[in-house]
C-alpha cells in the first residue's frame, strides 16, 4: 500500500493581491522544474496544510497550493465579500501566470474537485489533466443529501446533537437557519452555530478513522471556515443546477483519474458516476475500504498511485 511522501518544504511563499480586497496565500514545493500541479483543497473554507503537498513525488512535481479567499492564510480570514467561485477560477489564473506556468495538472478533492471541472471547463487550453477525488456537483440534491435528509438517517444521533443548536421553529430549515446565525451579527449565534455545523460535518467525513477523543476547537479558526461554508451553501456555490454535468462536453480529452470511497458519505459514489457517464475516457477508482477523507490509508494509496501514474503519462 502507497503512503504518502515523506515531508516536503516550501522553496517559495508568496500572497498575491487579488485587486478587490484578498490576499491570497500561495506557496511552491518540490521540483521548480517539475511538473506543475495546483492542489485544491476542499470546504470551501478548510485551506490547505503541510501534508497536502505529500500526495507529489517532489523529485517529478512542482507542487502549488494556494488558500481560497477568507480560508486558511489568505487574509481577511473568512471574509465573504467578494469571494465567488468565480472569483476563485480568477485567482487561478492569476496565479498561474504570476507562477509562469503554461499547462499545469489538477489535483482537487471534494469542493476542491468542484473547482478543477470548473476551471477546466472556462479554461481548457491551460489543463494537462486532473486527479479528482471525492467528487462533488454541487447540484441541489447533493446540499440536501448532506444538510436536509440523507446522511441524517445514517447518523441520526449526530443529526440530532446539531440540530440542538436551534430553535424547534428553525429545525424544518436547519440549513437556512445555520447560514442566517453564522453570518449574522450574534456573537453568541454565531459561534454556536457554527461549531455545531462543524461537528456535524467532522462525525460524518471523520467515521472510517479511528475513534479519538474530542479536542477543544479553535473558535476563530470554526467561525472562519463555517462562514466560507454558510456563504457559499446559501448562494448554491454560484452556479447554475447540473452546471457542472450540462457543460461537461468542454473539458478536454485529457487524463483525468476520478478517485472516490464507495463509504463516501458525504458526497456520495452516485455523483462520480454520472461525471464518468459524461467523460468515458476517464479513469474511476472506487476505493472499497474508502471514504470522504484523503487522509484514510486506503485513500492515500489511491491517490499516490494516481499521482505516480499521471507523471508516468505526463512525462
Amino acid at each position: 500500500m502507497r503512503l504518502l511522501y515523506d515531508p516536503i518544504a516550501q522553496f517559495t511563499v508568496d500572497r498575491f493581491d487579488s485587486g478587490d480586497g484578498h490576499g491570497i496565500y500561495v506557496e511552491q514545493a518540490g521540483d521548480p522544474k517539475g511538473i506543475p500541479v495546483l492542489f485544491l483543497h476542499g470546504g470551501p473554507g478548510s485551506g490547505c496544510n503541510e501534508n497536502h503537498r505529500r500526495y507529489f513525488n517532489p523529485g517529478v512535481y512542482r507542487v502549488i497550493l494556494f488558500d481560497q479567499r477568507g480560508s486558511g492564510k489568505s487574509t481577511p480570514k473568512g471574509e465573504v465579500q467578494n469571494n465567488t467561485t468565480q472569483l476563485l477560477l480568477r485567482d487561478m489564473e492569476l496565479i498561474r501566470n504570476h507562477t509562469g506556468v503554461g499547462q499545469w495538472l489538477l489535483f482537487g478533492g471534494s469542493w476542491g474537485s468542484t473547482l478543477a471541472l470548473l476551471y477546466a471547463q472556462a479554461h481548457p487550453e491551460w489543463v494537462r489533466g486532473m486527479v479528482l477525488r471525492g467528487i462533488f456537483l454541487a447540484r441541489e440534491r447533493d446540499l440536501y443529501w448532506f444538510a436536509h435528509d440523507g446522511v441524517s438517517r445514517i447518523f441520526p444521533d449526530e443529526w440530532d446533537r446539531f440540530l440542538g443548536a436551534m430553535t424547534p421553529e428553525e429545525r424544518h430549515d436547519p440549513l437556512a437557519a445555520c447560514q442566517q446565525h453564522v453570518l449574522g451579527s450574534d456573537a453568541v449565534l454565531r459561534e454556536r452555530s457554527a461549531l455545531a455545523w462543524l461537528r456535524w460535518a467532522g462525525q460524518v467525513a471523520t467515521y472510517l478513522l479511528p475513534e479519538a477523543p474530542p479536542a477543544e476547537p479553535d473558535m476563530a479558526i470554526t467561525v472562519q471556515q463555517a462562514r466560507i461554508e454558510m456563504h457559499y451553501a446559501q448562494q448554491r456555490y454560484f452556479l447554475t443546477e447540473n452546471q457542472i454535468l450540462d457543460n461537461a462536453n468542454r473539458i478536454p480529452k485529457i487524463p483525468v483519474h476520478i478517485i472516490h470511497g464507495r463509504r463516501d458519505l458525504t458526497c456520495t459514489l452516485d455523483a462520480a458516476w454520472a461525471l464518468r457517464e459524461k467523460l468515458p475516457y476517464a479513469d474511476l477508482v472506487i476505493v472499497r475500504e474508502g471514504g470522504h477523507l484523503a487522509s484514510e490509508p486506503a485513500m492515500v494509496d489511491a491517490l499516490v498511485t494516481a499521482t505516480d501514474s499521471m507523471a508516468d503519462k505526463l512525462r
